[in-house]
């Protein structure tokens, strides 16, 4: 069964910076790509990152752009994002995601997510 869990989150002043981890088990994570979302209080869950499965290649919403980065360590089953700049609009619970194949579709596996405050 595919597991992943986050780590990493905290309270950190507007323009500070935090890195985040996402530790996966129950599956070969070096075949797929992964995602980070993130989902504000009152707010439907958005996504924030995508990486492809041998880190080639990212991609990142508008609105962390320039800001976040995402990577990941195949040796040690662990993808990350680092969070810079961060802002007040940056507070929300972080999701690590994984799309798997499932027995008649694919399935999303998600983490239990870990709070990230930014305030001063």
């Amino acid at each position: 069964q595919a597991q992943l869990v986050e780590s990493g989150g905290g309270l950190v002043q507007p323009g500070g910076s935090l890195r985040l981890a996402c530790a996966a088990s129950g599956f070969t994570f070096r075949n797929y790509p992964m995602s980070w979302y993130r989902q504000a209080p009152g707010k439907e869950r958005d996504w924030v990152a995508v990486i492809a499965s041998d880190g080639s290649s990212t991609n990142y919403a508008d609105s962390v752009k320039g800001r976040f980065t995402i990577s990941r360590d195949n040796y040690k089953n662990i993808m990350y994002l680092e969070m810079n700049s961060l802002k007040p609009g940056d507070t929300a619970v972080y999701y690590c995601k994984a799309r798997l194949p499932g027995p008649s579709a694919p399935r999303d596996y998600w983490g239990q997510g870990t709070q990230v405050t930014v305030s001063s």
